[in-house]
């Protein structure tokens, strides 16, 4: 049977570690912010490895479908459309590991900026009530910084324009070579846009309705990093991003 004392003894411990503990002087908080640093640098670090995994896949798998295309006549050119496709899906899934990722290194410059850099520059006094509180506000309710396409846009301009101008070009060159075409005909290269369509065709599909399907994608594509030409976030406040 639990005696008395032993409820009161329970309940006084129970109270105790419900009691929230704060940092009392200068040093418990710096060690405390010094933890806190470390735990969002690993987490940043996580979603940046992310990011390259993402990357290299769609590097890898391009370059495969690159060279099977390429390699031999027979090859049918719409495995460079896959390949565009595949590479496409990697750009959104990247797109949604970049908008987690730019969570925690926004947090991380946070701090940088406003903690870190008064350590070397003691002079330069930013106001510690504000940046407290964006950060105090971010971690009670933690919200994305940035849409998912803007975050698209970014990964276009940093790393996947190159890839898909690589495959437009392979394409194009593909459609436009006779002697990479199953049936080499007279002429190295097409000269009339509807030798280009019928390349371009796929099946029942006309070689139009392909033609212009690119167009679209590309163009779509050259609208979303031109509506985000300017930049923000950390680099605005210079020219190196983490």
């Amino acid at each position: 049977m639990v005696t008395q004392r032993e409820i009161t003894n329970n309940a006084e411990l129970l109270s105790k570690l419900a009691t929230q503990t704060f940092p009392t002087n200068s040093s418990e908080l710096t060690n405390a912010l010094s933890h806190y640093y470390r735990g969002e640098m690993a987490r940043m670090i996580s979603w940046r490895d992310r990011l390259d995994r993402t990357t290299n896949w769609a590097i890898a798998g391009s370059a495969v479908m690159l060279s099977v295309s390429l390699s031999t006549p027979n090859a049918h050119h719409g495995v460079l459309l896959f390949a565009m496709l595949l590479a496409f899906l990697l750009l959104v899934i990247e797109s949604r590991r970049y908008r987690f990722f730019h969570v925690y290194r926004s947090r991380v410059r946070l701090l940088e900026r406003n903690y870190y850099a008064r350590l070397f520059a003691p002079g330069e006094m930013t106001d510690p009530t504000h940046w407290m509180k964006q950060l105090s506000e971010d971690l009670r309710l933690p919200c994305f910084t940035i849409t998912r396409s803007h975050a698209m846009a970014r990964r276009l301009r940093r790393n996947y324009c190159w890839l898909f101008l690589i495959l437009l070009l392979a394409w194009l060159l593909k459609t436009t070579t006779s002697a990479l075409q199953p049936a080499v005909g007279v002429s190295a290269f097409v000269h009339s846009t509807g030798e280009l369509f019928h390349n371009a065709a796929i099946g029942y599909v006309p070689g139009w309705t392909v033609v212009i399907a690119i167009l679209l994608f590309y163009g779509w594509m050259l609208y979303m990093m031109l509506m985000y030409r300017e930049e923000s976030g950390e680099l605005a406040y210079g020219e190196v991003h983490v």
